[in-house]
């Protein structure tokens, strides 16, 4: 089994959990500087799926890729927005019941392990692709370990029970890579689900998060997520 996807992947990982510790150590930190990342995040997280995971996907699997990477959009849609109607990227701060907390986590537990699919199927196509798809993952690591944990913390949990969450969340992106080596449907059509749920997270999660704010600079954000992505790509070789 190739080593570095599992490498980045645990980084990543380590993401989740670092933006659970900011919350769980109950810590201050920049609400303007979380919407940055968010829609940086969003940026960069759409360029990489519609020019690169998509059209790759598409090479190599023709029409069915496309019809793949709709599923994994709907699917992140019904985990997270259908069973699970309470859940966004950010700190949460409303009370919440433990219902509502866990149907987040499991909503996010799908998301977090395509995050590990996108990985290993991005390192398979080649080592530019996997690390462009790496930096779209990392980038949206941290709030999305911040959100999960303030949810468990809202919904009543103590600090171990929302890092233990943050960690489950890591723990699947982990799964994500060592199961598309060894199941052959995913190492097929990992790179269609990749670009599904990579759009669905940027663009139906992320964006929501900021588009109805004021001002320039979280559009600024937006458009150098996107502007850094061909800089990365160009640097990398993709």
């Amino acid at each position: 089994m190739n080593s570095q996807p599992l490498l980045y992947a645990f980084i990543a990982a380590a993401a989740n959990v670092v933006g659970a510790a900011a919350v769980t150590s109950r810590r201050r930190w920049s609400v303007a500087a979380l919407d940055s990342m968010i829609a940086f995040s969003a940026g960069f997280m759409i360029a990489v799926a519609l020019a690169e995971l998509l059209p790759e996907a598409i090479e190599r699997g023709g029409q069915r890729a496309a019809v793949v990477a709709l599923v994994g959009y709907l699917l992140v849609h019904l985990t997270q927005h259908t069973f699970a109607r309470h859940f966004h990227f950010g700190e949460e701060t409303h009370e919440v019941n433990a219902a509502v907390s866990a149907s987040a986590l499991v909503g996010l537990l799908l998301h977090t392990f395509v995050d590990g699919v996108a990985i290993a199927s991005g390192f398979h196509v080649g080592p530019a692709l996997g690390f462009l798809v790496f930096v779209a993952i990392l980038l949206h690591k941290l709030p999305e370990g911040l959100a999960i944990s303030s949810l468990f913390l809202a919904a009543g949990a103590g600090r171990r029970a929302a890092l233990g969450a943050a960690a489950a969340l890591g723990m699947a992106t982990l799964a994500g890579v060592v199961l598309t080596e060894r199941v052959p449907m995913l190492g097929a059509h990992g790179l269609g689900l990749a670009a599904g749920v990579t759009l669905y997270v940027g663009a139906s999660n992320l964006v929501p998060e900021f588009q109805s704010k004021s001002g320039w600079r979280l559009p600024t954000s937006f458009f150098g997520g996107c502007a850094l992505f061909f800089v990365a790509q160009r640097l990398v070789g993709g």
